[in-house]
This record gives structure tokens, sequence and C-alpha cells, in this order.
């Protein structure tokens, strides 16, 4: 399978740290330019310093809330100015509180969930989509299994994610004929926060990982911007409105 993403330009919000970086990292590799969204400069320059230097390709950070509409229209335009072109978006940025039973959330809670995930995919779709209509582009929003499984403590975060699965649907059906393909992706991947909590507590960790089929928890690098180039390529042009999960067969479900 050919993942040469040369001449293309990319957007993943969140794309200076974590999952989004692996991603950027994997897009690098294959030869597309970059466009990486975060809040924190520091962390975006440092992650531009860290691409461009390893890998013949240009990368934009731009400083951006993807909750505020405005932010996000300035920041389509910057990388539209910078490029003269959109390929890819991928939506990773999610900001919310998790381990609070559903009583227990407040607006405030279920605001910062909605605005940094379900309104932030909204508005990154709604402007970038007359770039991606020219370049018969895709999109890639990320979903969590927190709500296709219900799982505990994460009703706010459940609910944006599966806000975003939704309009991700409705977006494949409108957008189909525009030849852009819009997909869902469902990861359970090796983070700091995650690294950090294996040291503090292995015991549970491993009874954790006993739970995957698979022993393991996916590569942000690897398995998770493996599969979102796929799901960028040519040889994925055809699969639109879907759901991948990416959670090493625990995700199993009819």
């Amino acid at each position: 399978m050919n993942n040469d993403m040369s001449g293309k330009v990319t957007i993943i919000t969140g794309g200076g740290k974590g999952i989004g970086f692996g991603i950027a990292t994997a897009f690098a590799k294959a030869g597309s330019n970059l466009a990486i969204t975060g809040r924190t400069e520091s962390t975006l320059l440092k992650a531009k310093e860290e691409l461009e230097d390893k890998y013949d390709v240009k990368v934009l950070p731009i400083v951006a809330d993807g909750g505020y509409e405005d932010q996000v229209k300035d920041a389509i335009k910057q990388i539209a100015d910078e490029y003269g072109r959109i390929d890819i978006l991928i939506n990773n940025a999610q900001a919310s509180k998790s381990g609070l039973k559903l009583v227990e959330h407040t607006k405030e809670d279920f605001d910062l969930a909605i605005n940094s995930g379900l309104y932030a995919v909204f508005n990154f779709m709604k402007y970038a989509y007359p770039y991606l209509k020219e370049s018969k582009g895709s999109v890639i929003n990320f979903a969590s299994g927190a709500g296709l499984f219900g799982r505990d403590g994460q009703s706010s975060y459940a609910a944006a994610k599966e806000g975003i699965r939704g309009m991700s649907r409705v977006a494949a059906t409108e957008w189909g004929c525009d030849g852009i393909n819009i997909n869902v992706v469902c990861p359970l991947v090796m983070t700091a926060q995650l690294e950090q909590w294996r040291e503090e507590y292995p015991e549970i960790y491993e009874k954790t990982i006993q739970g995957i089929p698979l022993q393991r928890f996916g590569d942000a690098e690897k398995d998770i911007g493996g599969t979102c180039l796929f799901l960028a390529s040519e040889a994925a042009s055809y699969i639109s409105g879907e759901t991948i999960t990416l959670q090493g067969g625990s995700g199993l479900r009819p």
C-alpha cells in the first residue's frame, strides 16, 4: 500500500503533543506538510522544530482554541494562505474532566467537553470544507470507547465524542458528492499519562493489559498514525461514515 503524502497538506488539531504528535510524525514521515494547532505556543514550536529537523516537510504551528469559531476561521485562513490547499483534516484535540459520576458533573464540566470536542470539530470542518471539496480530501475525527461502551466516569467526554460520531456520519452523507470521505477512529493508546500511571500502579496496569486481547496499548505513531494514513490514502477513498475501533480487540462488538 502506498502511503506517500508528498505535496499534501494535513491539519492536525492538538498536533503538538501526545496522540496528535504521534500522528503528525507518521504524516511527516510520509511526506505531508503539516499545520498543527493547539493552545500552547511553546509546545507547538517544539513540535515544529523536531519534525522539520527530522523530515523534509514544512510545519505551520497555529495557536488556536477550536471551541472559538473566530480563532478557527483565522487558523484555516492562515493555512490556506501559507499552503494554498488543504487535503486532510484530523480532529484529535479534546479536553474534559474524567472520573466523575454523571450526577457529579457540573454544566461547566459539560461545556468544557462539548466546546473543546464537538464544537471544535464542527468549526474546523465548517471552515476547512471549501478546501477539502477542492482537493477531494479526507476528514478523520476522533471519538472514544467511552461513548461506544459506556465507560464509567466519562459522561461529558462520552457525550462530546458520540456527538462527533453522529455529526461525522451526517457529514459523510452530505459531503460524499464532493468526493470527501469522513471517518471516525476510537483509539486506546499509550500516552505520557498512562506511562506515569504504569509506574505508579504497576499491578493495576498489568491487570488492565490482561483485559486487552492484544496485550498492549496502541502506539500513537505506528497504530493510530498508521491507521490515519490509510484512511487518508487513495486505498481508503471508498471508506466513509465508518467508525474504526483501535482498541487491541477490547472493543469487540457484534
